[in-house]
């Protein structure tokens, strides 16, 4: 099982960016998917929580972010809109997965390679 961050880049203070995570390999299903970010030096903060019980924020992002995900494609997104330069860091996407080919599946939590945000005017 892999997931693959992508979506990430350079954008001006006030700007948009969206983020996609996808998971592939042996799926049986996916329960919560998440976004982390880390600043160098600091620890790595949740920003986001998508599950069946709903959806969860962090303080500095509410009204800003929306997290979202595609059951059909094993995908999680993370629209960022109206960027700050705090909002600068390497963003993590990471999901609690059942894997296997049979029962009993396993389940495991999996982390996405980062993908840098860098908000700069």
């Amino acid at each position: 099982v892999q997931l693959q961050a992508s979506g990430g880049g350079l954008v001006q203070p006030g700007g948009s960016l969206r983020l996609s995570c996808a998971a592939s390999g042996n799926i049986f299903s996916i329960d919560a998917m998440r976004w982390y970010r880390q600043v160098p030096g600091k620890q790595r903060d949740l920003v986001a929580t998508i599950s069946t019980s709903g959806t969860y924020y962090a303080d500095s992002v509410k009204g800003r972010f929306t997290i979202s995900r595609d059951n059909a494609k094993n995908t999680v997104y993370l629209q960022m809109n109206s960027l700050k330069p705090e909002d600068t860091a390497v963003y993590y996407c990471n999901a609690e997965i059942y894997s296997g080919s049979s029962y009993p599946y396993v389940l495991r939590d999996y982390w996405g390679q980062g993908t840098q945000v860098t908000v700069s005017s």
